[in-house]
């Protein structure tokens, strides 16, 4: 029963902090990244934001 509920929080900790960006942010920190590909990087996620948003708004 011990065993059951540790998984049950160990996966609900993991869903947490993957939602928080917390892996993302630290595989990019893992690995030296160019200015140019941050850039491209940070380009890509803005248009995927916008996108999120329009798509969003479009269903209210």
């Amino acid at each position: 029963m011990l065993d059951n509920d540790l998984e049950k929080a160990m996966r609900i900790l993991k869903k947490k902090i993957q939602n928080d960006g917390l892996f993302k942010r630290l595989k990019l920190k893992k690995n030296y990244e160019k200015p140019s590909e941050y850039k491209r990087r940070k380009q890509r996620e803005a248009l995927r934001r916008q996108r999120i948003a329009t798509a969003k708004s479009k269903y209210r």
